[in-house]
């Protein structure tokens, strides 16, 4: 059985990261390839590398780079909704006449083309928070 991951949610304004996170990380216990994790929308906030929660809170992007390494999930995040939340990687910077990049380690950006893909290629398609 193959998995693709979409989450939706802003990582600290709802449980969608965490819940995702956790249900990734039971799947793979049972054996389920996760091919893809898709950040769309708000959650784009997870790749995030300047962001740091308190200590009494999960580090959500910490976890999901870990998950990610150890597992060799990819972790795709929408370009789109990342460059309107200012979210970028160093190419995206540049063209942007930024002095600064801010996508953790372990993220890439991308296009929906990704999430179709993932689409086409996991037997289900597992979403995570509503709104987009």
């Amino acid at each position: 059985m193959k998995f693709a991951v979409v989450v939706n949610g802003s990582p600290s304004a709802s449980q969608a990261a965490a819940t995702a996170l956790r249900f990734t990380e039971a799947a793979l216990k049972q054996g389920v390839e996760v091919l893809r994790v898709f950040f769309y929308g708000e959650s784009v906030l997870t790749a995030n590398r300047l962001t740091h929660p308190p200590q009494d809170e999960n580090n959500l992007t910490l976890r999901w780079q870990q998950l990610a390494q150890q597992h060799g999930i990819e972790l795709i995040v929408c370009i789109a909704a990342a460059v309107r939340r200012g979210v970028m990687d160093e190419r995206e910077a540049k063209r942007y006449e930024h002095t600064a990049d801010n996508l953790a380690e372990g993220f890439e950006l991308s296009g929906l083309g990704q999430l179709v893909d993932a689409g086409i290629n996991a037997d289900r398609v597992i979403t995570f928070g509503g709104r987009a």
